[in-house]
C-alpha cells in the first residue's frame, strides 16, 4: 500500500462565487535573484520567465515533469473503478476531470484504505481536520473523499487565482507554506510531487493510451 502524506491545511471558506479556471496553459519557470525557481501555468507579463512545457505536449525531461514508465494492468482497473465519482466532482467544482484523477493518482493509486504515516485517509489523502471543513464525515467513503478533496483544490484554486502549479504545491505544503515563499516551497518533497501530479495530469489529457503508460511509483 502506497504511504502518502502531507501536511493539514484547513480551509474556512469556499467563496464558490469565485471559480478563477484552471487554464490547460503552458507552464512557465523564472529565477529570481535570490536563486529560487518559479512555475506558473498563467502566462506572465512581466520579462524574464521561460516556457518549459506546452499545452497538449508530454512532459518529458523538464524540471517540471519526467516522462512516465509502462503500468500494469491493475492500475487501469483502478482508474476506472472511481469515474462516475471524479465526474461529478468535476462538474460540481469546476475542475478538469483529468486534474482531480492525477492528484488522486500521485496521492494514493486509487486505494481507498490508503493511510499515511501523517494520518491523510483515503483516495485523495485527507487530513482529519481538512476532511472535516470539507464536509467529510467518511473520509473511506470513495464518493465523500473524492468531494472532499475536490472541493479543497477548488477552495485552493480560488486563493491563488486559478494557478495550477501553486494549486498543486499548496495541496501538498499547505497554502501558507506556498504564500510564505511566493512559490513552490523549497521542499525537496513538494517539488517532486508538483512534477508527478503534472506528469499525470498531461498524460491523462493526452488520451487513454497515455494514461495506460503511467508508470508506478
Amino acid at each position: 500500500m502506497p504511504s502518502m502524506c502531507r501536511p493539514c491545511c484547513i480551509v474556512l471558506g469556499l467563496g464558490l462565487w469565485l471559480l478563477p479556471a484552471i487554464a490547460a496553459a503552458d507552464i512557465y519557470r523564472y529565477v529570481d535573484g535570490n536563486g529560487v525557481e518559479h512555475y506558473t501555468n498563467i502566462q506572465p507579463r512581466a520579462r524574464g520567465w521561460q516556457r518549459v512545457l506546452r499545452t497538449g505536449s508530454a512532459p518529458s525531461g523538464s524540471r517540471v515533469a519526467t516522462r512516465a514508465r509502462t503500468a500494469q494492468g491493475s492500475d487501469a482497473d483502478r482508474m476506472r473503478r472511481y469515474e462516475a465519482y471524479i465526474r461529478e466532482a468535476a462538474l460540481l467544482y469546476v475542475l478538469p476531470q483529468e486534474f482531480i484523477r492525477a492528484v488522486m493518482r500521485v496521492e494514493s493509486n486509487f486505494y481507498p484504505e490508503c493511510v499515511s504515516h501523517k494520518g491523510a485517509m483515503g483516495l485523495m489523502q485527507l487530513m482529519p481536520a481538512t476532511a472535516a471543513s470539507m464536509g467529510v464525515l467518511d473520509p473511506f467513503d470513495a464518493r465523500q473523499n473524492i468531494l472532499g478533496g475536490a472541493r479543497f483544490l477548488r477552495v485552493l484554486a480560488n486563493n491563488f487565482g486559478g494557478d495550477l502549479v501553486l494549486t498543486i504545491a499548496a495541496y501538498n505544503a499547505g497554502e501558507g507554506a506556498v504564500r510564505k515563499y511566493g512559490g513552490i516551497p523549497p521542499y525537496a518533497e513538494t517539488r517532486r510531487y508538483v512534477q508527478r501530479v503534472l506528469t499525470h495530469y498531461y498524460a491523462f489529457r493526452a488520451g487513454p493510451s497515455d494514461a495506460r503508460a503511467l508508470a508506478k511509483r
